[in-house]
């Protein structure tokens, strides 16, 4: 177990090695420096024992993206964009890394995924929802550009008019609306178990080759150009006196404790 991701192995009919990897960062797992620095350590250990599925869960919420807090403090310091460094390029890196890994990659997840956090829903194979999980962006309240693949991923998953309505109206997504528009599986009351049952419903090596052909090397480049386009963005965005402004109004509304 590392401080932010707890890791244990998980047995399922038919062999395939699993492992579940499990946001425990508090605050409703915000994507901060230690918690995507703990992921990334966990998936390298994941990847070390060869585990062909991949779990990802967080808490009560799975996880309410970027903490505004930390880049608001970060910003008045004058280090705003030193901040964003230690962040969203570990984000980027991880979306990156789960559509290109040869393993599948399975989200069960409940209450808010917000923000950059909707990459790792954006990025799994299979997902499967609570009733009370939803997804929204946030960044026109907040005023960071889009990151964890908002713009380089999500388009890939619903087209590009979608995601861009999306994105510009900052409607929230519950569940069943995901499940209609392809961004997830399933809705379920227990979405932990129901996502081990789909992660071991059929033959993981055509699973496997199926992701592979789907993920090719041209579309990951694609991917990997348009993340870090997104990275850029948001180091440029970060610096903005209206960002600024935007982080402070968001804060005041969430009683200053608020991530996205």
């Amino acid at each position: 177990m590392t401080a932010k991701v707890a890791f244990d192995t998980v047995d399922l009919p038919g062999g395939a090695a699993c492992v579940r990897l499990t946001l425990s960062g508090g605050r409703a797992n915000a994507l901060e420096p230690g918690l995507l620095g703990d992921l990334i350590s966990a998936l390298d250990r994941a990847e070390a024992q060869d585990a062909r599925i991949i779990l990802l869960c967080g808490g009560r919420n799975f996880s309410s993206g970027g903490d505004v807090r930390g880049f608001h403090a970060a910003t008045l310091d004058g280090r705003g964009q030193d901040y964003a460094r230690t962040v969203v390029p570990l984000l980027q890196t991880i979306v990156a890394r789960l559509i290109a890994m040869p393993r599948l990659v399975v989200v069960a997840a409940r209450g808010a995924i917000t923000g950059g956090s909707a990459g790792l829903l954006f990025a799994a194979d299979l997902a499967v929802l609570a009733p009370d999980a939803f997804v929204q962006p946030y960044y026109p309240q907040v005023g960071f550009a889009p990151d964890g693949g908002w713009t380089a991923l999500l388009p890939e998953r619903i087209g590009a008019g979608r995601a861009a309505e999306w994105l510009q109206s900052d409607r929230r997504l519950p569940a069943q609306a995901l499940c209609d528009a392809g961004l997830a599986t399933a809705v379920s009351d227990i979405p932990e178990e129901r996502a081990l049952e789909l992660a071991a419903s059929g033959e993981i090596g055509t699973r496997l080759a199926t992701k592979a052909l789907i993920w090719d090397s041209a579309r990951r480049r694609q991917i990997e150009t348009r993340l870090e386009a997104e990275t850029t963005a948001f180091l440029e965005r970060i610096g903005e006196p209206d960002t600024l402004r935007g982080m402070s109004r968001f804060l005041e509304r969430m009683g200053g404790t608020a991530d996205v």
